[in-house]
């Protein structure tokens, strides 16, 4: 099922598998958001929790019991609730069961999506919950990985963009070549720059993961005309960029998150992982990504 809200400048639709922002289109009617091409990525803007990137080994042990899980998590994948879709809002929410439980993540949860429009600027809120009744402590990570098109229109090509801080950034790459997994090495890839250009090459060994940013802001912007599309990362901890490896460049994802992949030495006790939070029961925690759409 979908839900569509809409203001004067932007029209959201939310499809309730995976709680996924699916089409935004702006005041021309043009799309923004990328299609889920199946050719080349099938996805639009995935919620990534309880774990971003992938696990050591593909699996986790908790409370003595191995659970298998995919890359980013399994939330992407489920049918959530719609709660609201009226005015400026859609609020969906997916919370723990028992198969959930006893096949995917042994740990109570509520994870709650709110997306609301405000001029030309989308705000997407995760909620996590561990409820007040639940017998455990609940960890996990999350993050997003919106994708926009590119090129915006079929007057520019792929070098017509770049991404753009909005300070000079030495962002320090955590590497996590060749299989996903962190390799503990570290390494600069751009010093004391102000934007990335864009080329159908950039992304050819996979994306770039970035910390310890200290720009507010990223987005992609096309050179000549200053259109653009820009999201407020402050506050994360990491900031990827990525495309898929196609020719030419057919979107660009900018994903904000509070977690890392799996490490290659990592234990497999998910009580031993990184996590973005430590949940007591009734405790809960919030993030919100805000992307504004210039274009």
């Amino acid at each position: 099922m979908q839900a569509t809200i809409h203001n004067e400048f932007l029209t959201l639709t939310v499809d309730t598998h995976g709680a996924e922002a699916v089409s935004l289109k702006n005041a021309a009617g043009e799309e923004m958001l990328w299609q889920a091409d199946p050719a080349i990525w099938k996805r639009h803007a995935p919620i990534l929790f309880p774990w971003t990137g992938k696990l050591t080994g593909g699996t986790f042990t908790a409370n003595g019991k191995t659970y298998k899980g995919g890359q980013h998590g399994f939330a992407r994948d489920m049918e959530h609730t719609l709660l609201r879709a009226e005015g400026d809002t859609i609020q969906l929410e997916l919370r723990s069961n028992a198969e959930i439980k006893a096949q995917r993540f042994p740990f109570d949860f509520v994870l709650t999506s709110t997306f609301r429009l405000e001029g030309k600027t989308v705000h997407h809120t995760l909620t996590v919950q561990n409820p007040a009744e639940a017998a455990q402590e609940l960890r996990f990570g999350i993050g997003y990985h919106p994708a926009f098109n590119v090129p915006f229109d079929s007057a520019h090509t792929t070098e017509d963009y770049e991404f753009r801080f909005d300070q000079p950034e030495s962002p320090m790459i955590l590497d996590a070549s060749p299989n996903g997994l962190l390799s503990g090495r570290c390494y600069y890839q751009w010093k004391n720059a102000s934007a990335i250009q864009l080329t159908d090459d950039l992304f050819a060994n996979d994306s770039f993961c970035m910390a310890g940013l200290r720009t507010k802001t990223l987005g992609i912007y096309e050179k000549d005309t200053g259109r653009s599309v820009v999201c407020n990362v402050a506050g994360y901890p990491y900031t990827l960029i990525w495309s898929a490896p196609a020719k030419p460049v057919r979107y660009v994802c900018i994903e904000p998150w509070h977690a890392l992949p799996g490490a290659e030495t990592d234990p497999q006790e998910w009580s031993e992982r990184a996590a973005t939070a430590c949940l007591a029961p009734g405790q809960q925690w919030e993030t919100t990504l805000s992307t504004t759409f210039d274009r």
